[in-house]
């Protein structure tokens, strides 16, 4: 059962709306969001102890699909979605 690790830039209503949106695909196992870790931060010092004025968080979600065909749909669709919404997506071995 392939496992599908997702990091995901954007507000909280988009998240939910992805999260909303991989739950109506066919052939998906399980679809959990996982506790961020540690604030995220970026790896540059540009945006240090600056106002976040976009609202934007890390989220970081884990889709079990029943088979690769599936996996291959949760990403094309997450890719499709994170487009529309305008959020920042990145597919990831292990969070």
């Amino acid at each position: 059962m392939p496992t599908i690790r997702i990091r995901l830039t954007a507000s909280r209503d988009d998240a939910d709306t992805l999260i909303t949106t991989l739950h109506g695909i066919d052939g998906i196992e399980h679809v959990e969001e996982l506790d961020t870790p540690a604030p995220y931060t970026r790896d540059d010092s540009s945006s240090s102890d600056l106002t976040d004025d976009n609202g934007t968080e890390l989220f970081l979600i884990e889709v079990l699909a029943a088979d690769h065909l599936h996996a291959d749909a949760v990403r094309a669709v997450t890719e499709v979605e994170a487009s529309l919404l305008g959020a920042v997506v990145e597919f990831v071995d292990e969070f």
